[in-house]
């Protein structure tokens, strides 16, 4: 997935300014991509540029002039072909993981400070990403709504699976040994 098919995305919904994508992406879709405002501006500028998107520029007396962005046909044609496109297996590159691959060097006081750090993350994602989930009710019989969903419920259940892997790996640093302890 490319930013420039998220921002398609959301402008397929509604159309919308620089600010509004931004808050989109942290409301809804945030636990799996993410996105700066400088990232977002850039894009939407290159889409513009592509003839993906038009702007409609609504003058305001006291502030900046709201810049809207609409999709073009050609916007939501590039969307569809995406959408319809096969699927390409994906490169992860997981921070945390790199780090924990080389951690026993911390010995298992830093270790555990690691997965300890790693948990209250992923507890506080948890219990951002259940709010939302408990304010919107449940997915009815619209098709994009039990999408956009799932997508939430796919967050929280990595997240809770996460949070279970971590005390599992808690436990097992924790019970090692002296012995154990040591890095070749």
């Amino acid at each position: 997935m490319t930013l420039r098919h998220a921002i398609l995305g959301f402008l397929s919904v509604a159309p919308s300014t620089g600010y509004d994508l931004k808050s989109y992406f942290d409301g809804s879709v945030r636990q799996f991509w993410t996105a700066d405002q400088a990232q977002i501006y850039r894009v939407l500028a290159q889409l513009a540029q592509d003839g993906l998107v038009t702007i409609e520029v609504i003058p305001q007396s006291d502030r900046p002039d709201r810049k809207l962005h609409h999709l073009t046909p050609a916007g939501t044609d590039e969307l569809d072909r995406w959408l319809a496109s096969p699927l390409d297996a994906h490169a992860v590159r997981e921070p945390f993981l790199l780090r924990l691959f080389f951690a026993g060097r911390l010995g298992r006081a830093g270790v555990g400070d690691l997965i300890d750090a790693r948990t209250a993350v992923a507890e506080q994602q948890l219990a951002v990403l259940s709010a939302i989930r408990s304010s919107s009710g449940p997915p009815g019989p619209n098709l994009e709504r039990i999408l956009r969903l799932a997508t939430l419920d796919n967050g929280i259940r990595h997240t809770q699976t996460e949070i279970d892997w971590l005390a599992e790996l808690r436990r097992s640093v924790t019970a090692l040994t002296d012995e154990g302890d040591r890095h070749d």
